[in-house]
């Protein structure tokens, strides 16, 4: 028998045929979230999780926010706008289609629009419409939208997820099977599971788009939520809802924690058109009985900034009033026994299932007590809270965070919203604030604005919610701030 050999440049050949081959380069995301979304439409319901999933990605608006809020280019590549301030001209590009393969026009900016507007519409934010007088397109790439006054943060308003520009043909289906215009297309939702959405091959962009695809992965516990980053099976977390576990991240060399800033003031919201809530001594006991620095302490592990109104401390027209009730337990049942309740009185909380929620409502329960407010807990779930609390109106207090910019104008809405809250002086004071485009002027009304509100103590105000991010070291592109609610996936990539 001859001895088995294999000749150097055979060998050589081999060696090259047999090495592994060089790994692709990694192009699909798990991203995890708290809360599973009710529908995948912004156009016909709040909730911040639909943002989250579809805004800029599956839908897009006229504008974009970027991490530091300011106003890019989204859907409309560039605009202009009159010496008065009261007509806006955008420029569509030439190649938007849907992910139905249809181009998208200026008719289809113009008939969304018209939809938003009409008097049947279902749109959670109308506010966004309400400065238009008319919405024309003159060619197939123009919009010429006229206001009927000029308005302080109308391009911004346009990058809302409730401005998202759909298709007429489509409008039914986008609940559940959402058609738009952005980089990446609707996929599947496995309810209670995930929602997965795939690179759109004909965006006009595509070359720039480096994930093939996008899971949202939805784990409300705070505990699984850890666990499924440790174990890989979730590549980042935007908004972990256990932040006492950021130490740990950071000391593991495989993530990245990024701290930031968003838009969510977490209120303690009392609903105004019921006892004893209508009694603003009461509302007034409630926030002096609230100690704000063990409530962040005690719920989110220090991670939080107190607020006195609901106004985000970040903004150059924020007025500091965590002064205003400062934590006094005797001063609480002073107001109280003021308002007829020397011995306080029953009442009932109903958290959604967010960790700031759940946690700080066992915390407020505790030191509510202290003032003879009995609060019974009463934990509901997501779709429940958007119903019975948001839709219904039938609750005593809830905890929530409203994550929308610029969403003060939520206390003029009238006692059928939520909050059952009216007040015509701050009614009239809002109306200034919508027209008045000089900016040191505009702060001052925001200002004003803030102090009503907080002298109102129309709710107990407590923090504005930090971002608290946990990524896969490997990640790219994220942004650090959520100036406004979305998940700017066009931009991540994982790193060679």
């Amino acid at each position: 028998m001859r001895p088995y050999f294999v000749p150097a440049v055979l060998g050589l050949a081999l060696a090259v045929a047999f090495s592994p081959a060089p790994a692709a380069a990694k192009d699909r995301v798990v991203v995890g979230m708290q809360a599973e979304p009710p529908v995948l439409d912004p156009t016909i319901n709040a909730a911040a999780a639909i943002d989250s999933i579809v805004s800029g990605n599956v839908f897009e608006s006229l504008t974009l926010i970027d991490d530091r809020g300011g106003v890019t280019p989204g859907l409309a590549e560039s605009w202009t706008i009159s010496a008065d301030g009261r007509v806006f001209t955008f420029r569509l590009p030439e190649k938007a289609t849907f992910h139905n393969g249809r181009a998208l026009t200026s008719e289809d900016v113009r008939l969304t629009f018209a939809r938003a507007m009409a008097g049947d519409s279902i749109n959670p934010s109308k506010k966004v419409f309400q400065p238009i007088e008319a919405v024309e397109a003159p060619d197939a790439r123009t919009v010429v939208i006229r206001l009927k006054q000029p308005t302080s943060i109308f391009l911004f308003s346009m990058a809302s997820g409730d401005a998202s520009i759909t298709a007429t043909e489509t409008v039914d289906q986008n609940r559940i099977r959402p058609v738009g215009s952005g980089p990446f297309r609707f996929k599947e939702w496995v309810k209670g599971d995930r929602v997965v959405l795939e690179r759109y091959p004909d965006y006009r962009h595509v070359g720039r788009i480096k994930m093939r695809e996008a899971v949202f992965k939805f784990i409300p516990d705070p505990s699984a939520q850890v666990a499924a980053l440790l174990a890989g099976d979730v590549d980042a977390f935007p908004l972990i809802g256990a932040p006492e576990s950021l130490g740990r991240f950071q000391r593991d060399q495989r993530f990245k924690v990024v701290i930031g800033t968003t838009e969510g003031e977490v209120i303690l919201a009392l609903n105004n058109s019921r006892k004893p809530f209508d009694d603003v001594r009461v509302r007034r006991a409630i926030n002096h009985a609230i100690d704000r620095k063990a409530l962040i302490d005690g719920a989110m592990f220090g991670y939080g900034t107190p607020i006195g109104a609901h106004f985000p401390p970040h903004h150059p027209a924020y007025v500091d009033l965590t002064g205003r009730y400062p934590h006094d337990i005797a001063k609480a049942k002073a107001l109280l026994a003021e308002a007829g309740l020397p011995n306080g009185f029953e009442t009932t909380v109903k958290p959604p299932p967010f960790p700031y929620a759940r946690r700080g409502a066992e915390v407020l329960a505790a030191q509510l007590g202290q003032a003879g407010i009995r609060v019974k807990i009463e934990p509901i779930e997501w779709a429940q809270w958007l119903d019975i609390v948001y839709k219904q109106r039938n609750y005593d207090m809830t905890i929530v965070a409203h994550t929308s910019p610029y969403d003060m104008d939520n206390y003029v809405r009238g006692p059928n919203y939520y909050y059952g809250y009216q007040n015509k002086d701050l009614d009239a004071l809002m109306k200034r604030i919508d027209v008045e485009v000089d900016t040191p002027k505009l702060y001052d009304l925001y200002g004003q604005a803030q102090r009503m509100i907080s002298e109102d103590a129309v709710h107990g105000f407590l923090f504005q919610l930090a971002k608290t991010g946990v990524y896969a070291s490997g990640l790219r592109g994220y942004g650090q701030n959520e100036p406004i609610v979305q998940t700017e996936l066009w931009q991540w990539s994982w790193a060679n």
